[in-house]
């Protein structure tokens, strides 16, 4: 299915926007896993691959997931494998398995795609006094139990921990573009969702114009039997 330009446009705003506001939790993970050459590493749900790019900036060897066909289209131009579902049987092996703010029946199907002892890593928003983009009116994005998704998946945890990620933008209108590129928002009223998140947001505007918001990220590291 062709995607529709209002979507084209809003996955551009997260791509260019957005996105980046996610790499101090991106590189937090694969520093953790020393992710390197000879790794192979498969995204759940990745977007427009800016984390893709990062672990092949470290020599590991990378594929995307992403169901979002306009977000296919901008991780095919960074030149990046991305396909619309996990691997099927028979495909080599990954030793990596990142999963942002994951789904339950994404993550079940992608598992079988990871060697035996490769890691699975977990990441969603931290708790609710931590962030701020939760307690902005209309997201409400409400954190994941990561452990218990590892726990249902049959993993075996082997550890965790806490990234500072916080959302800066050079103005209040390219905070409201990346905020409601996020998916966290109900686009159906796309006029009076943007005009209450650029309300919400004046207590968050600097002297300079900037927007700037707080969040903590958590991920948790796990290991297939």
């Amino acid at each position: 299915m062709t995607p529709t330009p209002t979507a084209t446009l809003v996955a551009r705003d997260w791509a260019e926007i957005q996105e980046r506001m996610l790499v101090p939790l991106y590189e937090a993970v694969y520093d953790r896993l020393e992710v390197g050459p000879g790794d192979r590493l498969l995204g759940l749900g990745c977007g427009a691959g800016l984390a893709l790019l990062l672990a092949a900036g470290r020599g590991a060897r990378v594929t995307g997931v992403e169901p979002r066909e306009e977000l296919r289209a901008l991780a095919r131009e960074r030149v990046l494998e991305v396909v619309p579902g996990p691997p099927g049987p028979g495909a080599e092996p990954y030793d990596v398995l990142t999963a942002f703010a994951p789904e339950p029946g994404a993550l079940a199907a992608a598992l079988p795609a990871v060697r035996r002892g490769g890691a699975v890593v977990l990441a969603d928003w931290g708790p609710p006094e931590r962030c701020t983009v939760p307690a902005l009116p209309g997201g409400g994005p409400v954190p994941r139990d990561l452990d218990a998704l590892v726990e249902r998946a049959g993993l075996v945890p082997d550890g965790s921990g806490r990234v500072f990620c916080p959302f800066g933008y050079a103005d209040g209108e390219s905070a409201v573009r990346g905020l409601l590129s996020s998916g966290l928002y109900d686009l159906a009223d796309p006029a009076q969702t943007e005009k209450e998140l650029t309300e919400a947001l004046h207590p968050y505007e600097r002297a300079d114009g900037s927007v700037w918001l707080p969040n903590i990220f958590r991920y948790v590291v796990a290991r297939t039997e």
